[in-house]
């Protein structure tokens, strides 16, 4: 029996990976893991927003089963995840970090969560509740106010995660059991405040991959006027901004590396399982915008890295993921089992002909959103879905950078018509996105509506629990 790690990093968007080809961001312990094992470089969030995401992860489930919609709907361990079946056959099971999840007295399946973040006040961020086109989050302008050179609280608490989870590796190097472990960083999730010496690293980092663009799609300009960070950037901050962004990465990389050397120092390197991914992805000045939420590639795809006994080496695989496939992963490696599960083992993916014709999946229902978006991912295409508006489709072979929208081709027709159907064999948009408003408003009226929710604390990113 296998240990297995997961190591989780929040709002990493897989292009800014040396192993994913990034002429600039310096990433060696994750191109270190990704040349020992499996990078699967079609890699997607089942949401681009923290909460659902992580419920998804958990659970192998998609949200609309979970009706974890959103910032202020957090999962709270009623329904089983990797975590209760790994413990239920035998395995130690810890977590240390991030878990934003809904409170540390509910059982998420973990013998001991250690410095854990869970949602504020065990409620969330009750803002995004109200999807109105009326809303607005003035605590954007925050984003841009942060970036420079220091020690940011998240750069503290990431420090402490990595002590404690290099502690617990070596407290248990000499266990009769196997033990199942996540150790989930918030880096590089802004503040894009990062230590001098990784701001050093980047004097070079330059402009942004996809230039600023006009938006043309309702749902995109919606989302923008919404989450407004750009609005503080001018040409200057978007560079210094970047090179942050870019340092964070490498600080992350680094407390990646100190917990993957414990393995090695205590012998248990060989015996344990890697995953590596992320919660979803950050647009980092791309196209002119920042952060998640948007079903662009930057903000809903997710690097995704597996190393270990029975995983080929060096291998890029071209087989579409997602993150619900890794709670198939790990019920997988410590034999268990959950038929109701979404995903697909990634030893299984990684050993078997890449399939570029698998079908996976996103949804987001959060905060600047007036409706349902969804999104399915079929070999070159995507298809981007919204409720009550046009969709999107893009041609990832032939236009990567999802420049050429055709969501109105009269060529592609039949291939939206084809993707529309794949997705409605997972999931009815329609209904999901009413019920998903259904439920939110209901959320919203037992904390007063929207008076109720402005003495609710607003904040941009979560604070910390140290």
């Amino acid at each position: 029996m296998e240990n297995v790690l997961i190591i989780l990093s929040d709002e990493h968007s897989p292009r800014f990976m040396g192993c994913s080809g990034h002429p600039v961001v310096k990433t060696p312990h994750l191109d270190a893991i990704a040349a020992a094992g499996v990078r699967f470089s079609n890699a997607y969030t089942p949401s681009p927003i923290c909460v659902p995401a992580r419920a998804s992860l958990a659970t192998g489930r998609w949200v609309h089963q979970l009706g974890t919609w959103g910032s202020a709907e957090p999962y709270r361990g009623e329904q089983r995840s990797w975590a209760h079946i790994a413990r239920a056959v035998g395995y130690t099971t810890a977590s240390i970090g991030k878990l934003h999840y809904g409170a540390p007295t509910e059982d998420h399946g973990f013998d001991e969560e250690i410095v854990p973040m869970h949602v504020v006040n065990e409620v969330g961020w009750v803002q995004a509740l109200d999807r109105s086109p009326a809303a607005d989050f003035p605590e954007a302008y925050e984003f841009a106010a942060d970036i420079g050179i220091g020690e940011s609280s998240y750069v503290s608490y990431d420090r402490a995660i990595t002590a404690e989870a290099v502690g617990w590796i070596n407290r248990h190097g000499d266990d009769d059991e196997p033990w199942v472990l996540l150790v989930s960083f918030v880096s590089p999730h802004y503040p894009l405040t990062v230590p001098q010496k990784y701001w050093d690293q980047y004097g070079d980092a330059g402009g942004p991959e996809i230039g600023a663009l006009d938006e043309d799609h309702p749902q995109v300009q919606q989302l923008a006027r919404f989450f407004n960070y750009h609005d503080s950037f001018d040409d200057e901050l978007v560079r210094d901004g970047r090179r942050a962004y870019f340092g964070l990465c490498s600080f992350l990389d680094d407390q990646v590396g100190k917990v993957v050397n414990s393995l090695d120092a205590t012998g248990q390197r060989d015996d344990t399982t890697i995953v590596y991914t992320s919660d979803h992805g950050d647009m980092a000045g791309n196209r002119g915008l920042w952060a998640k939420s948007y079903m662009y590639e930057d903000s809903c795809g997710v690097p995704l890295l597996i190393e270990g006994p029975g995983v080929p080496t060096d291998v890029v695989c071209s087989t579409p993921a997602n993150l619900v496939d890794v709670h198939s992963t790990v019920v997988d490696l410590v034999g268990g089992a959950d038929a109701g599960a979404r995903g697909s083992s990634l030893l299984q993916l990684a050993n078997s002909p890449d399939d570029p014709d698998r079908v996976t999946f996103s949804e987001y229902h959060d905060g600047g959103a007036t409706t349902g978006f969804f999104m399915v991912r079929s070999g070159r295409w995507k298809y981007v879905y919204y409720v009550g508006d046009r969709p999107q489709l893009f041609d990832l072979a032939a236009d990567p950078d999802e420049l050429d929208d055709l969501g109105l081709s009269p060529e592609h027709a039949t291939v939206r018509t084809n993707l529309e159907r794949q997705l409605r064999e997972i999931v009815d948009p329609e209904e999901v996105s009413a019920r998903a408003f259904e439920d939110q408003a209901a959320l919203l009226a037992s904390f007063g509506g929207l008076d109720g929710i402005g003495d609710q604390l607003r904040f941009n990113h979560t604070p910390t629990p140290t």
